[in-house]
């Protein structure tokens, strides 16, 4: 399974250790978007120590594509085509190698020259509550498949 991890909130008054980590998971801005494997335990405690400035969840197939396709980006601020997956990887097609990395196949990162995070929009309706866990009603956190929502919304 992979994880869409968001960052929500910025770098005023934040802990030196936090943000390394944070920068590790290259999220250094606000509403940058990464795809990390749920199998990393490394990853795993990286995201539990940020806990308080990011929120994540299982990203869908069809929300992988529509990211990729969208979003993905590679050196050069150059656009994923269908072309240079073909050429890169053993996929055909953007769609294939999105649903690859959505089941874990393939990480988003063996292409070569991809950059490793999504430039999303703030989402249409706002962070509710950027303080908060979701459980309570904010934005941070774990929030498991609603993560596919709001990066709908962001899109």
């Amino acid at each position: 399974m992979v994880f869409a991890v968001i960052r929500v909130r910025g770098t005023v008054n934040i802990k030196t250790n936090i943000k390394r980590t944070l920068s590790m998971l290259h999220l250094t801005r606000v509403n940058h978007c990464v795809l990390i494997n749920e199998s990393n335990k490394s990853y795993m405690g990286m995201l539990k120590k940020a806990k308080d400035y990011i929120t994540w969840g299982e990203l869908d197939k069809d929300l992988a594509t529509n990211l990729i396709k969208s979003r993905g980006k590679l050196i050069g601020n150059k656009d994923i085509t269908d072309e240079y997956v073909k050429s890169a990887s053993p996929y055909n097609n953007t769609k294939e190698f999105a649903c690859a990395v959505a089941e874990n196949k393939m990480n988003y990162g063996d292409l070569s020259d991809v950059k490793p995070l999504f430039r999303l929009n703030p989402p249409k309706s706002g962070y509710h509550g950027i303080k908060k866990t979701v459980p309570k009603g904010g934005a941070l956190g774990y929030r498991g498949k609603n993560i596919n929502l709001l990066i709908e919304k962001m899109l």
